[in-house]
């Protein structure tokens, strides 16, 4: 009976969010292993691409509805340098020295099957560790930063 419960629980929550949505992202990575800087290990990898798939999305949310935001990440190059600890695990360590990230993308945003709107982006934080971060507990903080500020910037329709 508890599992019965729980189902239809989570499948209201899911219709919730489902009907809630205004927008949606497509994000893809081309060609991971050309990327100047991304994790070694393929669950790290995986990681990385669903925290920004899902910071992406969340994002989206704020647009329009109706409207789809594509993302194509051509390169990144996460905060930090690479320490090999382990021949399969890396620890990251970021100096706040010329290590900051950057991220490449391309990005289309779509409404009906028309583009509205497209362009590259060459995303830099050389600043990273100044200021405030509210992602500063999270894995990835710096890009998720760079990222929403990028999206502010860029992306979400002016305000009038």
């Amino acid at each position: 009976m508890k599992t019965s419960a729980w189902k239809a629980a989570a499948a209201i929550i899911f219709t919730v969010a489902a009907t809630s949505a205004g927008a949606e992202a497509n994000v893809s990575y081309l060609n991971t292993a050309e990327m100047t800087d991304v994790p070694r290990h393929p669950k790290d990898l995986a990681s990385m691409e669903y925290t920004f798939t899902e910071q992406l999305k969340q994002l989206s949310d704020r647009l329009p509805a109706g409207q789809v935001l594509k993302v194509e990440f051509l390169d990144i190059d996460l905060a930090g340098d690479v320490f090999p600890r382990v021949p399969v695990r890396d620890i990251r360590v970021t100096k706040g020295q010329a290590d900051w990230p950057r991220i490449h993308l391309r990005y289309s945003i779509e409404q009906d099957g028309k583009v509205l709107r497209s362009g590259e982006g060459k995303l830099a934080d050389p600043n990273y560790q100044m200021g405030v971060n509210m992602y500063s507990q999270e894995l990835y903080a710096y890009e998720k930063q760079m990222l929403d500020a990028w999206f502010r910037k860029e992306i979400l329709p002016p305000q009038r």
